[in-house]
């Protein structure tokens, strides 16, 4: 009954990213987080992040602006390596804070917290409508990749700093797919690294329907319909991602 709770809940929320205008990873990171542990939810949601790149980078990648791709690529690989770094830290931490069934947890909670705002930034774009000029594509690449590598939350950062390239429609989509991929290839390696022997063979079959199931559903949504925006929806999905974040930083998921 579980894997079936787990594929169905994968597959609708894939499809609701084609109608609520989040980011894949955004929306499945805390349905994986309802089922698995944090660092598994994580390492989970770049695999079906990365396969959805590789699939559009298949279509784009003729239009890939190899220059913006070395300038803002390169650093997302080191700022993806701090990231997970990072991870690892909070990972091993001891509880910030315990009080009856409340246990604060650091990595937990920092993920609870960059959850609940990047729902903010969803639903309120002007939180992070910044335009930095070109100069600042390096920096920008290094903030894209750390937040890549922490908790898989780069497109927003990477579209701030990627709208100033100078780049037409087809080269921004194309460039912003290949500098994911970039930074997808840097951290899932090293989420594997960290996992426990057994862990992922333990979890095998679970993780082999949810990414289905995920990717099903956003191969479905796309050819039922154009992405299309239902401000209801995003509204909705926007509460129910802070209030789970909210869980996460609570201990209580």
């Amino acid at each position: 009954m579980e894997l079936v709770i787990i594929a169905l809940a994968a597959l609708l929320t894939s499809w609701l990213t084609l109608i609520s205008g989040f980011g894949l990873g955004t929306l499945l990171l805390p349905v994986f987080a309802l089922f698995f542990e944090i660092e598994l939810a994580i390492a989970l949601t770049a695999i079906v992040h990365v396969l959805n790149n590789i699939f559009k980078f298949g279509l784009l990648w003729k239009w890939v602006d190899r220059k913006t791709v070395l300038w803002f690529g390169i650093p997302g690989i080191l700022g993806a390596i701090l990231g997970v770094g990072l991870l690892s830290i909070l990972g091993s931490g001891t509880p910030w804070f315990e009080s009856g069934s409340i246990v604060v947890q650091p990595l937990p909670a920092v993920i609870g917290l960059l959850m609940i705002f990047f729902a903010l930034t969803e639903l309120f774009p002007k939180i992070l409508q910044f335009n930095f000029q070109k100069k600042f594509l390096i920096p920008g690449g290094l903030l894209s990749g750390f937040f890549g590598g922490l908790s898989g939350h780069q497109g927003a950062l990477r579209s701030m700093f990627l709208i100033k390239a100078g780049l037409s429609k087809e080269a921004y989509i194309a460039t912003g797919v290949a500098i994911a991929l970039l930074v997808d290839f840097t951290r899932i390696p090293m989420y594997f690294s960290r996992m426990p022997n057994g862990m992922m063979s333990a979890h095998s079959v679970a993780i082999l329907v949810a990414t289905s199931s995920a990717f099903l559903g956003a191969v479905i949504g796309k050819k039922m319909m154009n992405k299309i925006t239902l401000r209801a929806v995003q509204v909705t999905v926007g509460i129910l991602m802070i209030l789970l974040g909210i869980g996460l930083f609570l201990g209580i998921i």
